[in-house]
């Protein structure tokens, strides 16, 4: 399923905690929210990419890879999307291994890179190290910062509900993190609690976020750039300035093709009445083991999927915490705090 749900509540969630506990760093990201959410997914998963470019009309499709044996989509023939640069073309795959592990820090590296593996008790290190360098190597403002913690929100996010990181906590139909669970996840996560329970736009939170602008830091943290400041000091290992050139291109396309993607993503997770329920697409059900919508949504209750959530909030509002208390620019100051995140906490917890 799309990643881009999931990925952008633990963000929301992230910041109401952070907000409740007074982090200084929570004010702005409230202030510069659709760079926040952006670093939350785009910072990350560079992979979101065309699957497949169509051989009469050229019109771009899918996302990342093209399955097996798929030569036409809604009768065009197709082929399968390569970036081409430099006299060189690269699928979404290739693109994948170079970059996937670089931006995730403690997952995704190629077996033979597991070496730079950024181990989880280094993790704020490296987080403050990047934040430092932010504010004192790059341009000034507000927004970068932003970003930055979305991508902080992301690697922490990703880590534990792939189970990288314990605390999830969260047993669906066969596991935490599989094939058959990211529907359901995403289907509870789109409408019974983002929409009805939190009350989000998802479709305003997403166009706003795709149209953010690059930023200049991601090549720094992804050590795809010249090696230098305190992240060049604690860790000077993996620096390639070469794949720099690559990688931007690869960003913007990201933004590109994340508008593209999401119309897929809010047609598959749209829901349709059904007498007095409502009923998911068939192929999203399939998926999930043959459960209807209600049934999904009565899985998740029975997991504690919201306590899951809960607790993934929480450990990324801990690394945003512990990347303040690290950070020479941001360590002393202060904020006010918010009593939003207590009221979910009661209402969640209890369950």
């Amino acid at each position: 399923m799309s990643g881009v749900i999931g990925h952008s509540l633990y963000a929301v969630l992230a910041l109401k905690a952070s907000e409740a506990r007074g982090n200084p760093v929570a004010a702005i990201l409230r202030r510069n929210h659709a760079s926040y959410v952006a670093g939350a997914y785009l910072g990350c998963d560079i992979q979101t990419l065309p699957a497949a470019v169509g051989l009469r009309t050229g019109m771009e499709s899918g996302y990342a890879k093209l399955p097996a044996g798929v030569k036409e989509i809604k009768g065009e023939p197709v082929r399968q999307w390569k970036l081409e640069l430099d006299g060189e073309a690269r699928t979404p795959g290739e693109i994948h291994s170079l970059f996937y592990g670089r931006a995730h820090l403690i997952l995704g590296w190629p077996p033979a890179q597991r070496d730079r593996v950024v181990p989880v008790d280094h993790l704020p290190d490296y987080f403050a190290a990047v934040v430092d360098d932010a504010v004192g190597l790059f341009e000034p403002g507000e927004r970068k910062l932003a970003y930055l913690f979305g991508w902080i929100c992301h690697a922490v996010g990703d880590a534990m509900i792939k189970s990288v990181i314990p605390g999830a906590d969260l047993k669906l139909l066969n596991g935490t993190y599989t094939p058959e669970n990211r529907p359901i996840q995403d289907l509870v996560s789109f409408h019974e609690i983002g929409r009805e329970e939190l009350g989000l736009d998802w479709r305003a939170l997403l166009s706003d976020a795709c149209a953010t602008p690059v930023e200049d830091v991601q090549p720094h943290y992804m050590r795809c750039a010249s090696r230098r400041g305190r992240l060049g000091e604690l860790f000077p290992d993996a620096w390639e300035p070469g794949k720099e050139r690559l990688l931007r291109h690869v960003m913007a396309k990201n933004r590109g093709h994340l508008k593209v993607w999401l119309r897929k993503v809010f047609r598959d997770l749209e829901l349709k009445k059904s007498g007095k329920d409502w009923e998911c697409r068939p192929e999203l059900s399939r998926r999930a083991g043959g459960l209807t919508y209600r049934e999904m949504v009565e899985a998740a209750e029975k997991a504690g999927f919201r306590k899951a959530l809960w607790r993934i909030a929480e450990r990324i509002a801990d690394a945003f915490d512990e990347t303040v208390e690290r950070s020479e620019s941001l360590s002393g100051q202060r904020a006010g705090r918010t009593d939003d995140w207590q009221e979910i906490t009661g209402r969640w917890m209890k369950k």
